[in-house]
């Protein structure tokens, strides 16, 4: 996964209105797929024609830069795939592809439907008629590797068709703690109580709007028992059994590269 912070090279800001030649565009289609040039990089001009909007989303590599939504899929690229040619991009695209979603999402107020309007002074979209604001959305989730003595527990997901195992996940629900949901999630796939519960770091995780909190943890006590519907099986993994992901993108694979270096 990426170490490096977002505002290393990025400055925030946002506007409607705001005009430049000289700027990076993120412009995505319907497929929230990313545009790249012929050399596979940033476009720093405005060429596409049916354009949904441009929205001014700050500063990137000292550039002026806006996110764009067009029709097109002409030298577009799945995020992940940025992530393999440039992640210096990828890192941004994980901002500019949420601001675009949440501009999308929003055009109709969910409290009455009235056509809504952007804010004078925040990125927020409001209701004219209500009042309603409607910021941009994340949905934090949990990702936990937990260990018993030399082993990693891991699990085959229903929904992953490409990974044999992985680390156990899910999302955070309303009302309960971050910690709470990890204890949770444990319990409904796995069916074990764990110990020492450790926070380690987090990512944006934009597939499709997510905030992964990545923890650590240790076996207490219980037999593995699977639901048989979201995980199929689940074992017991020492370091030289564990076959990685294909790709590193992930803060999945940072902690399970954190358990094999661990010996």
């Amino acid at each position: 996964m990426i170490e490096k912070s977002i505002y290393d090279d990025y400055k925030i800001a946002f506007s409607d209105s705001y005009t430049n030649d000289d700027a990076y565009y993120f412009i995505f289609n319907n497929n929230r797929e990313l545009h790249l040039t012929s050399d596979k990089t940033l476009p720093q001009e405005l060429t596409y024609i049916n354009i949904d909007f441009k929205l001014y989303i700050g500063k990137f590599k000292g550039k002026d830069t806006f996110v764009v939504n067009a029709d097109g899929d002409d030298s577009f690229f799945d995020l992940k795939d940025v992530y393999d040619i440039d992640r210096d991009i990828y890192l941004m695209a994980t901002r500019a592809v949420l601001v675009r979603d949440w501009y999308i999402n929003h055009q109709y107020c969910g409290r009455c439907g009235t056509k809504t309007v952007l804010d004078e002074n925040d990125m927020a979209l409001k209701c004219p008629s209500c009042g309603q604001m409607h910021y941009s959305r994340i949905a934090p989730a949990i990702i936990v590797a937990i260990r018993k003595g030399d082993e990693l527990l891991m699990a085959k997901h229903s929904y992953h068709e490409t990974i044999r195992y992985a680390l156990i996940a899910g999302f955070v629900e309303a009302g309960e703690s971050i910690e709470e949901a990890v204890h949770r999630e444990v319990a409904e796939e796995v069916g074990i109580k764990i110990k020492n519960l450790k926070y380690q770091k987090s990512q944006s995780w934009p597939f499709p709007n997510s905030l992964m909190l990545a923890f650590t943890a240790e076996y207490d006590s219980g037999d593995i028992k699977v639901d048989g519907d979201e995980i199929l099986k689940a074992k017991w993994f020492k370091k030289d059994e564990i076959i990685r992901y294909d790709s590193d993108i992930s803060i999945s694979d940072w902690l399970i590269q954190n358990f094999i270096e661990s010996f």
